[in-house]
């Protein structure tokens, strides 16, 4: 086997995706030239175990700068006396873009639409060696006999447990704070740290060092979404239109696909069934419509002017025979302000009682509107 006198790896090998370099030679000689460039760092191993060290520069080998090596093979003094060992060379700098995302969709009931869900998660990953003794010391089985380790094999080594923390951690976000996937996006940040913590015990275990990591989107499929997104117009058009509006509308809905529906309205009834009963409320109502298509349907409810009595739509702002704003006549609470409707006991907005009192002048006491003497003292009332 020959004998090698200048041991040097430029770096280039596979890019910048180098992370451990094998040197292919295990015979060395005191006063072999040992280069090492800026962002590396050399190790001598011998029978397993990460020895002797040697940073950015030029180096010759000789007994005082390599005495663990030393130590082990009982170098002689003077000459250029052989010697076997490996040589490894570790890329020191930051990897910053190594990307990661779930291989399995999370699977999990969004605690405020309550539908089923599959979630996924993506983002990047940054990781540098920061104890090189533990690493080679941990992994150099695992690194024999290939040359060239890249940071994407080494990311495999750990995908495992990566992904559980970071599936584990979204999870509890959602469920456990009851925060709903379409607005977790909020709280990447904070989940995206609290993932850095729990990964980088695990990787700390090995020498390395998780530099950063990010949660760059949470995502579902579009049908789980679609679920999502009706559940949100139907409550648009609810807050919009008004309760009783909304049950009429739903109520020519089912009756209009009844109308396209091969099977008539009964086939439509039995397969909507409770919907149908939520349209029309009224169980004596549904059995005539079923029975019979030609029954008329309720008209929409009317309300009366407060003025002149004349009957207006529902939905009438301006009575339509003396243009009265139609609506009960508003009061101010006698203790917040606020107008309410003038028949209330309550105000609806600070919980006052609006029934009239008279204080008595004499002890102060509470009285009943239309009391002409206080019932504490006998006092007569005024007002």
């Amino acid at each position: 086997m020959a004998i090698i006198d200048r041991i040097k790896f430029d770096g280039m090998l596979n890019g910048k995706e180098w992370l451990v370099y094998r040197y292919p030679g295990e015979s060395f000689v005191m006063g072999t030239q040992l280069i090492v460039g800026e962002g590396q760092v050399a190790v001598f191993v011998k029978g397993g175990q990460a020895l002797d060290y040697f940073t950015a520069g030029t180096h010759t080998l000789s007994t005082s700068n390599i005495p663990l090596l030393q130590g082990i093979i009982n170098l002689p003094f003077g000459g250029k006396t052989p010697f076997t060992a490996e040589v490894y060379f570790i890329n020191k700098t930051s990897k910053l873009d190594i990307n990661w995302g779930t291989i399995d969709p999370i699977q999990l009931i969004d605690p405020k639409y309550h539908i089923k869900l599959r979630i996924r998660a993506f983002g990047q990953l940054g990781m540098k060696v920061d104890d090189y003794r533990v690493f080679l010391t941990e992994l150099i089985g695992s690194l024999n006999p290939l040359e060239v380790v890249n940071y994407s094999k080494m990311v495999n080594y750990f995908k495992g447990v990566l992904v559980m923390k970071t599936k584990s951690l979204i999870a509890q976000a959602i469920i456990v704070n009851k925060v709903s996937a379409l607005e977790i996006s909020a709280s990447i940040d904070k989940i995206s740290q609290f993932c850095k913590e729990e990964v980088s015990h695990e990787f700390s275990r090995f020498g390395l060092k998780v530099v950063n990591f990010f949660i760059q989107s949470v995502n579902f499929p579009d049908d789980d979404f679609a679920e999502i997104n009706k559940i949100l117009r139907d409550k648009a058009t609810f807050d919009i239109i008004g309760d009783q509006r909304y049950i009429t509308k739903r109520s020519f809905d089912t009756i209009e696909t009844a109308a396209g529906n091969e099977n008539g309205l009964a086939g439509t009834l039995a397969s909507t069934g409770v919907g149908l009963g939520l349209g029309f409320g009224v169980g004596g109502a549904m059995g005539g419509i079923t029975s019979n298509l030609t029954t008329e349907i309720p008209k929409p409810a009317e309300k009366k002017c407060h003025n002149c009595g004349t009957s207006n739509l529902e939905d009438a702002v301006f009575c339509k025979e003396c243009g009265t704003k139609i609506g009960a006549k508003k009061v101010k609470c006698l203790e917040c302000g606020e107008e309410i409707d003038e028949n209330a006991k309550f105000c609806s907005f600070c919980g006052t009682s609006m029934k009239k009192v008279l204080r008595c002048h004499n002890c102060n006491s509470e009285n009943e509107a239309g009391t002409k003497f206080c019932s504490e003292c006998g006092s007569k009332l005024e007002g």
